[in-house]
């Protein structure tokens, strides 16, 4: 019997505000994944510029990257700048760097566009995923009779909202993105270590006049945030439920799908806020590299799921990158794209 060939891979690569972030995917499974602390937006909330020193770290990671997709032949590759190059007013000197790093261009993606993204890959197979560490738990959770999804992507410099129905296209009804993230709530408010309750305060305060701004803007999450499936995607939310777990070493395929309860979230932040960041690092679960700013990122959970009343988070490793691969393999698989693959065979 024939064995099918595997499918050709394609390659993309986030350069976000404090990781990043590589994704070569063929198709199935969550594919082959690699993130790196480079904290490229470290210092921008106040300064306004990229760092020569965080650039150099992402430069480098990128020529690692690079390596790594021309040894998977991957046979498309697209690669992106979020919040912390879109902030900054020397966006465009990194870009360029980056760009001759990896070796293709690293373009600047805006916030609406990489919430659209986001809500494309963390919806995709997401009937009948919700799993929850209580062993007394029925297997399908109640998220999964609900339809529509509010998809949360916490990160570093920003944090994207995404609503509407999982579909096919899994085109969101609405997106938007607000200028908070675990980075940017670091180094805004919490300047204690551990933080000090009115740090902690205002920090989760902020975020919910940020939540009110969004009700205001799109009143469709406003009248359907509190009955959606509220989805997680990225670092603070993966981090949070692998604290929960006290998975160690991190496990993605443990954590896809996994349902973080408000109680649990709320529980970790408690733990994980009191702490020193030199006690706070020897959480199982907690990459050492993000200790010092996943406080920041809980303020945002926790006041997500209090302001909606939200009692579940369905985790998912889906998210940005699995939007862009998705379309990347769709304009391959395109007529357009066979006739020019024919053309080429032609020709030689």
């Amino acid at each position: 019997m024939a064995v099918e060939p595997s499918p050709a891979p394609v390659a993309v690569v986030d350069c976000g505000t404090n990781s990043t972030r590589l994704l070569i995917d063929d198709g199935t499974g969550l594919g082959q994944r690699l993130l790196r602390i480079t904290g490229l937006g470290r210092g921008v909330d106040a300064g306004g510029r990229l760092r020569d020193d965080a650039i150099g770290r992402v430069v480098d990671v990128l020529r690692e990257y690079r390596q790594i997709i021309e040894d998977r032949q991957a046979t498309a590759v697209r690669a992106v700048a979020t919040s912390a190059a879109r902030d900054a007013a020397n966006g465009a000197e990194f870009l360029q760097r980056a760009s001759e790093a990896l070796g293709t261009d690293v373009e600047r993606l805006d916030g609406d566009a990489e919430a659209a993204y986001g809500f494309a890959g963390a919806t995709t197979g997401l009937a009948g995923r919700g799993t929850s560490s209580d062993p007394d738990a029925p297997t399908d959770s109640a998220l999964a009779e609900r339809s529509a999804a509010l998809v949360l992507d916490i990160g570093g410099g920003s944090t994207e909202f995404a609503y509407g129905m999982p579909s096919t296209d899994a085109r969101p009804d609405a997106a938007t993105s607000v200028d908070m993230g675990s980075v940017r709530w670091t180094e805004r408010f919490l300047a204690s270590d551990p933080p000090r309750p009115e740090e902690l305060s205002s920090a989760i305060s902020v975020a919910r006049l940020h939540l009110d701004d969004i009700e205001r803007d799109h009143p469709v999450i406003a009248q359907g945030a509190a009955a959606a499936r509220l989805v997680g995607i990225a670092g603070t939310v993966t981090t949070v439920a692998a604290v929960e777990i006290g998975l160690d070493p991190y496990d993605p395929e443990v954590i896809d799908g996994f349902v973080l309860s408000r109680a649990a979230a709320e529980d970790v932040f408690r733990t994980l806020a009191t702490e020193r960041l030199a006690d706070r690092v020897h959480n199982p679960g907690l990459h050492i590299d993000r200790a010092p700013v996943i406080v920041g990122g809980c303020c945002i959970l926790v006041a997500v799921m209090r302001h909606w009343d939200i009692d579940e988070c369905i985790v998912r490793e889906r998210d940005l990158l699995d939007g862009i691969a998705a379309e990347l393999r769709e304009a391959q698989a395109s007529p357009a794209a066979e006739l020019r693959e024919a053309g080429t065979d032609a020709a030689r």
